[in-house]
């Protein structure tokens, strides 16, 4: 994570100041990103199902190492050029979408399901600090070593991140054995058929689509009202924008305590109300001197980024729980291509409706769509769960299929619920 934080500071540093890129140049490499997550999620899901998942870890650890040391060499050969950045970004996002599914689905065989709160909440805890950390160091190094050498200290991080993964003592579980020359589509099409069918996951999944749609799409919007409607000096964007390392920090430390004192369910519709409070918040800065302004986003900031961090790591842990192991990187990935395929669509849909409606009401609006989350989750079963199932269904789940949870009934014994 620290590797891949330190690469969002350095590499566009290299495309701008040592390459020149244009406007055009540095949003494409902004969107290359996103490709392998658009085009592999699904089929690396598949696979990886197929797979022990350790051994791709550390491969795509160590090819990420080794495609970022092409930079540094090919500055030195005077070959540097952003279409070779460009090709170097996808290739390393490749990589990174194996080592995202495959990290996630190998979770579960490494903690106990009841342990999947506490992981979940490491890993955060983890992805908050480098996120904080990475900025702060990505740009230390670029300044101090250049950014093309500051990619081979990155290299460095990636390997020593694959040692570490070989090191881990517990022995993964042996997929079951799968015809060969089955079709991967098939074993595709049996992932979404998976995430549509089990109501609970396609519940979640559809709360997380609608407040991540209007999440991208309050981003645009936010970036204009604070920099040309507050006219924000850029040390108090820098403020404002960082607030949110902090409460994923915040959020990862304390997402274990509260589950563990309230309710799974209603957990999840609790922060999901605070996310869209958080947003509304935003408006009123308006009405407020350049500092009681800035100290309102900055709270802001933190808030919502330590509830959504504390809804993110229960909601995982939940879907995971209930998910078989056989079938974690098809779920992962299912759900993965949905999501990020409708992010840049929000992103254009707040532009536009900004530029229709206006800043302020854009505010409002696309904060409400991300309130409108909570009410995905309220209004089903899924507010009734007490805790995540502690063993996974045994088959893909069909519409009465119970999602493994546990509601309280007031005796001794729990029920099973239907989510």
């Amino acid at each position: 994570m620290l590797g891949a934080n330190i690469s969002e500071v350095a590499i566009p540093i290299i495309a701008s100041i040592m390459l020149s890129a244009s406007l055009f140049q540095m949003g494409l490499l902004g969107a290359v990103a996103y490709l392998p997550y658009l085009f592999m999620s699904l089929f690396a899901g598949a696979w990886l199902d197929r797979k022990p998942k350790r051994p791709f870890l550390i491969v795509a650890d160590v090819t990420r190492g080794v495609l970022l040391l092409l930079i540094p060499f090919a500055w030195w050969q005077h070959m540097l050029t952003i279409p070779l950045l460009l090709v170097i970004t996808v290739l390393v996002g490749f990589c990174s979408v194996v080592s995202d599914i495959a990290g996630s689905s190998i979770l579960p065989s490494l903690v106990e399901r009841t342990e999947l709160v506490d992981a979940n909440s490491k890993l955060e805890l983890s992805s908050s600090v480098s996120n904080i950390g990475g900025n702060a160091i990505g740009g230390a190094i670029v300044q101090a070593l250049t950014a093309p050498f500051a990619m081979m200290f990155n290299a460095v991080l990636y390997v020593v991140s694959g040692l570490f993964t070989a090191l881990i003592k517990k022995k993964e579980p042996t997929p079951e054995a799968t015809d060969e020359e089955r079709s991967i589509w098939r074993d595709i099409a049996e992932g979404a058929a998976f995430v549509v069918n089990n109501v609970t996951i396609r519940t979640l999944t559809l709360a997380t689509l609608v407040a991540n749609f209007f999440a991208m799409a309050l981003e645009p919007v936010f970036l204009v009202y604070i920099t040309r409607t507050l006219h924000l000096a850029p040390f108090y964007i820098g403020l404002v924008l960082s607030s949110s390392g902090l409460g994923a920090f915040v959020g990862a430390l304390i997402a274990g305590p509260l589950s563990r004192r309230i309710p799974l369910g209603k957990l999840l519709v609790l922060t999901s109300i605070v996310v869209g409070l958080a947003s509304l918040l935003t408006p009123l800065a308006t009405f407020m001197p350049t500092l009681i302004a800035v100290i309102l986003l900055v709270a802001m900031h933190i808030i919502d980024a330590a509830a959504i961090i504390v809804c993110n790591i229960n909601l995982r842990s939940y879907r995971t729980s209930i998910t078989p192991d056989n079938m974690q990187g098809r779920m992962t990935a299912s759900i993965r291509t949905v999501v990020m395929g409708m992010s840049p669509l929000g992103a254009i849909f707040g532009g536009l409706l900004g530029g229709w409606v206006g800043i302020q009401f854009a505010l409002i609006i696309t904060a409400l769509g991300i309130l409108s989350a909570a009410g995905v989750i309220g209004f089903s079963r899924i507010r009734k769960v007490v805790r995540p199932a502690e063993s996974p269904e045994p088959d893909g789940p069909s519409e009465d299929d119970s999602d493994g949870s546990t509601e309280s009934t007031g005796s001794t014994e729990s029920n099973e619920v239907t989510a």
